[in-house]
């Protein structure tokens, strides 16, 4: 009788990431949306596991691929895809992480391979067995961030992006976003004032370690991890998950009881419940989505924070509202590139350099060409607009063509609105080199790329 041979099977954490990752390169998925999907029966403690490995190897994937073709001296575009998968996988883990055994990761990187079918298995092995010899201080060696290009290299971003963000913010603040863009970002709640409870009451509530926000009372930012939507606060819609810089829109907005305000883009209906909570329910809320499943989730999150005073539209937001409605102030929060969320969206960054034999646009012609539609939508916004009122414009980017110049623009050729000056109201989170605007930067504000600009509407 021939003697079992046992096989050790990969951990169900890796067999997880690395079809995340195989889902995201190969067939253009989403990361969150394939996470979900392939940890459907994990625990919590492997989907954790699971989506630290994806994530961080999606996010590292330009670095990752340096050492790869050190390792295999060979063009990347002649490597299995399955090899590529289990080497950006295995290698991350071995970069990046620490507890695992070298054994272990090298092992079932082998194994995701074998079990892929692919005859470049022997290739997994050799590439991660030097690795784990050589570690970091040896694949990395070399190294650097003093230009653009090899900045881009080493903190993992496109080419285009790592150019721009270096000529619009500078040297020194591009090296340090990109290297933000590559660490977890801070869980903030929003505490939902239409519901009555206090930030102090909640923090005891929810068991974990936190802290406020002295320019946002309504802030609370965890500083452990903690699964909200099982506690008792977040189903009685005492709180929500909301990034500081959203909440900061709001603020800026400063909509008041009784007013008409006007959301438009709003799902999923974060910032419109704020502004609900801010106006203490009274007055009314008009939010306008154009998607109709968007909006009848919005709908739902409304009716669980209490929000009862918002009303949700479909519409197409770039439309001008029918018999010249008006409101006293106006919301623009439209489509965006989302260069101010990376940290939280690790696919986002190559979805702008996804190579389409259709579409030989560049990233920013692409760019570009989205500017429009923000601009289309501001048009429409600005009509709605009441003499005396107010109009805000803010997006989750970090891009000029979606920014500052947009709104120079709008204010050339608008000359009934002026801008208002931000900075003296929230001096701390000024714009790098465009005063007068808002810019919250993940590397300085520990929080979303947000970019804020508030204007009022004369009223002769």
């Amino acid at each position: 009788m021939r003697p079992r041979i046992c096989v050790a099977m990969p951990a169900k954490a890796r067999v997880c990431a690395y079809a995340v990752i195989r889902r995201v390169f190969e067939h253009g998925a989403y990361a969150d949306q394939a996470l979900h999907s392939e940890a459907a029966g994990l625990d919590a403690r492997d989907r954790a596991l699971a989506m630290r490995l994806s994530f961080g190897a999606i996010q590292r994937k330009l670095t990752l691929d340096h050492a790869i073709g050190k390792l295999t001296e060979r063009p990347l575009d002649r490597l299995d895809a399955a090899v590529l998968a289990a080497l950006r996988l295995g290698l991350y883990e071995l970069l990046y992480l620490s507890g695992a055994p070298d054994r272990a990761v090298v092992g079932d990187a082998v194994e995701l391979a074998k079990a892929a079918r692919s005859s470049g298995f022997g290739l997994v092995n050799a590439a991660m067995r030097r690795a784990a010899r050589e570690g970091t201080a040896g694949l990395l060696a070399g190294l650097s961030e003093d230009t653009p290009e090899r900045a881009a290299v080493m903190h993992s971003h496109p080419e285009w992006l790592a150019r721009m963000w270096w000529e619009q913010l500078g040297p020194e603040r591009a090296r340090a976003l990109m290297a933000a863009d590559n660490e977890a970002g801070e869980l903030a709640l929003r505490v939902n004032g239409l519901r009555g409870d206090t930030v102090a009451a909640l923090a005891g509530e929810l068991g974990v370690p936190t802290h406020t926000d002295p320019e946002l009372p309504e802030a609370l930012v965890l500083e452990s991890a903690l699964d909200l939507h099982r506690t008792a606060p977040w189903r009685r819609g005492a709180v929500l998950a909301q990034s500081r810089a959203a909440m900061l829109v709001v603020r800026v907005l400063d909509p008041q009881p009784g007013e008409r305000v006007l959301d438009l883009c709003a799902a999923p209906g974060g910032k419109s419940s704020h502004i609900a909570a801010l106006m203490g329910g009274e007055g009314e809320v008009v939010a306008v989505e154009r998607n109709r499943a968007r909006a009848g989730r919005m709908r739902e999150t409304l009716q669980r924070l209490g929000a009862d005073n918002v009303t949700v539209e479909i519409a197409d937001a770039a439309e001008p509202r029918a018999g010249g409605e008006q409101f006293d102030r106006v919301l623009v929060d439209p489509p965006c590139s989302g260069l101010g969320v990376l940290h939280a969206r690790p696919d986002l960054r190559w979805r702008w350099s996804i190579d389409d034999p259709t579409d030989r646009r560049s990233a920013p012609e692409r760019l570009s060409e989205l500017s429009g539609v923000q601009r289309a939508i501001l048009a429409a916004a600005a009509r709605a607009v009441r003499p005396g009122g107010i109009l805000v414009y803010s997006t989750c980017t970090l891009s000029a063509t979606e920014n500052e110049q947009l709104i120079e623009q709008f204010l050339s050729g608008n000359s009934d609105f002026a801008l208002d000056d931000l900075v003296s109201e929230w001096p701390s989170h000024f714009h790098p080199r465009a005063p007068r605007f808002l810019l919250t930067l993940p590397d300085r504000d520990l929080t979303a790329g947000f970019f804020i600009a508030r204007m009022r509407r004369k009223s002769g």
